[in-house]
C-alpha cells in the first residue's frame, strides 16, 4: 500500500498539476497526512532546477497554511475530546503544568519539528492544544518550514541529481545536527 502511494506521488510530481499537488500535500502533511512534501519537491526541482524557488515557496505556503489547520485541530478538539479523557483519568490538573512548560519552549519545538523528520503535524496540533502564542507559532512555522524547503531547493539547484541520494538518506540527520548546534548556541549565549 505504501509503495503504491509512493509511486502515485512520484507520478504526480511529473504532471502539469504538480505545483497544485505539492501545495495540497504540504498543507495536509502539516496537519494529518503522512507523506512529506519533499517526495514531490525533489523530483520537481531535479526536473526544473530554474523553478526551485517557486517550488520551495509553494511548499512553504502550503505547509504553513496546513500548520494553521493543525493548530485549529488542537485548539478545537481538545475541549471536546482531549479534556474529557484527561478528566476521566484524573490527569486534567497535570495538563496545565504541561501546557505551561510546553509553551515556555514551544517555539523551539515548532522550529525543531519543522526542519527535522519529526512529524510536524504532532507539534502543530500540540501547539493548538496547549494554546501556544499564535504569533509565535506562525513565525516559528514560517522560519522552520522555510529553512527546510529552501535548503532542499538550494542543494538540488546547486548539485542536481547527485544530491538526491544524499537528501533522501541523510537530510534528517543534517537538520538534527543543525538544530542541536543552533539550540546549543542559544543556550550558551543564555548561560554566559
Amino acid at each position: 500500500m505504501l509503495r503504491s502511494l509512493y509511486d502515485w506521488t512520484m507520478g504526480l510530481a511529473q504532471s502539469r498539476y504538480a505545483l497544485l499537488a505539492l501545495g495540497i500535500v504540504a498543507f495536509f502533511e502539516s496537519s494529518v497526512f503522512p507523506i512529506p512534501p519533499d517526495v514531490l519537491m525533489i523530483p520537481m526541482i531535479i526536473a526544473a532546477p530554474k523553478r526551485a524557488w517557486i517550488i520551495a515557496s509553494v511548499a512553504l505556503v502550503g505547509s504553513v497554511l496546513g500548520a494553521l489547520l493543525g493548530y485549529y485541530i488542537g485548539a478545537a478538539l481538545f475541549d471536546s475530546v482531549g479534556r474529557p479523557v484527561l478528566e476521566f483519568y484524573g490527569k486534567d490538573a497535570y495538563f496545565g503544568e504541561f501546557a505551561t512548560r510546553y509553551n515556555e519552549y514551544g517555539a523551539w519545538a515548532v522550529l525543531i519539528a519543522g526542519v527535522t523528520p519529526f512529524p510536524f503535524k504532532v507539534i502543530t496540533i500540540l501547539s493548538g492544544t496547549t494554546g501556544l502564542s499564535f504569533p509565535v507559532f506562525i513565525v516559528a512555522s514560517i522560519i522552520a518550514r522555510g529553512l527546510r524547503f529552501f535548503i532542499v531547493a538550494a542543494l538540488l539547484r546547486a548539485f542536481g541529481e547527485p544530491i538526491r541520494d544524499f537528501i533522501e538518506r541523510r537530510l534528517g540527520l543534517v537538520f538534527i545536527v543543525f538544530c542541536v548546534l543552533l539550540f546549543g548556541g542559544f543556550y550558551a549565549v543564555k548561560v554566559m
